[in-house]
């Protein structure tokens, strides 16, 4: 039987059919299980949610669009597992067209959100936004790459306390580094980014977070580095050396405290703590929750941690979630 004849055989059809109709049960069995911690549930009209963040000030979640943009989700007062919100899209810019918003953060100080921007595919583009929290105006657009610069993935950003932003480069292995006015000052480079063995780098520098003593974290997903970048003594650059536990395929982080940092990837969250300021970590307990939904981005909502996932399901709105992650030994 010839290759063409076969690929529209009888046999080959129920073939493909058996072998997506074992996963594809695993997930409606999933889906359909009771949820074991609170979530808020949310319609959309993509597949693909890259980051949610709580935005305290207005009591709301702010979502990014992988297909480009920033959505809202007002939540109600009286928190209800059954309701099924409203995703309301606040930013879609054209002149960003073709290209993902990914990693944000919410800077309640200055009543703005950062938003990374980036080529999904070609790694061309990468730029950061920032939007006025009120308005929705643009405040600035800084471009990161420019045409001829090799290729990069802008992923995820932090802001210190004075306004300065910090963008991780998922296939360059750097963080650029934009004032508060949107004007790009630097690029940390370092060999401890990149670990030898190539296959590690497949996804490189991913979630980053500020601490308020003055330090950046930043974890590396495919290789499980965990970084400290100290502003204060010239942006010097360790290592974390993790003790127990593996931080590989990390992805979005969070602090919880000043001594506690959750890390949202696959198992979907990990909380991970040090008590002698981010010199050693251990992962002290873990939540796995909606591990098919592939959880990419976590923050902390009136004390409590939740995790926003990249898949969304259903027909012919997909139903996205955010769950509250209780974590265990």
């Amino acid at each position: 039987m010839g290759l063409i004849s076969f690929i529209f055989s009888t046999k080959f059809l129920l073939t493909i059919l058996l072998l997506t109709a074992i996963p594809i049960g695993i997930i409606i069995s999933l889906e359909r299980a009771p949820h074991l911690t609170h979530v808020y549930q949310y319609h959309s009209n993509s597949w693909f949610r890259e980051c949610a963040k709580w935005d305290d000030l207005n009591r709301r979640f702010l979502v990014s669009y992988m297909e480009g943009g920033v959505g809202e989700i007002k939540v109600p007062d009286r928190d209800n597992d059954e309701i099924i919100l409203d995703e309301i899209t606040a930013v879609k810019d054209v002149d960003l067209a073709g290209n993902a918003s990914l990693g944000m953060t919410v800077d309640g100080r200055r009543n703005r959100v950062l938003v990374v921007v980036a080529d999904l595919i070609g790694n061309r583009y990468g730029g950061l936004a920032a939007y006025d929290l009120s308005s929705w105006n643009r405040l600035f657009l800084t471009h990161l790459t420019n045409p001829g610069d090799e290729k990069a993935f802008a992923d995820d950003v932090a802001v210190d306390e004075e306004g300065n932003a910090y963008i991780t480069d998922a296939r360059g292995n750097k963080i650029w580094k934009v004032n508060v006015d949107g004007k790009l000052l630097s690029i940390i480079k370092s060999p401890l980014f990149t670990p030898k063995k190539w296959y590690k780098n497949l996804v490189g520098l991913n979630g980053i977070v500020y601490h308020p003593d003055g330090y950046l974290l930043v974890i590396h997903t495919f290789s499980g580095n965990l970084y400290k970048i100290d502003l204060n003594k010239g942006e010097e650059i360790k290592l974390v050396k993790i003790v127990k536990g593996s931080l590989m395929l990390g992805d979005g982080l969070e602090l919880l405290s000043s001594t506690k940092l959750v890390v949202a990837g696959n198992p979907a969250g990990r909380l991970v703590e040090s008590s002698n300021g981010w010199e050693t970590a251990s992962v002290v307990e873990k939540f796995s929750g909606n591990m098919h939904r592939l959880a990419t981005a976590a923050t902390i909502k009136d004390g409590k941690v939740y995790l926003s996932h990249m898949l969304g399901l259903g027909y012919p709105k997909r139903k996205h979630v955010i769950v509250e992650a209780k974590f265990s030994s």
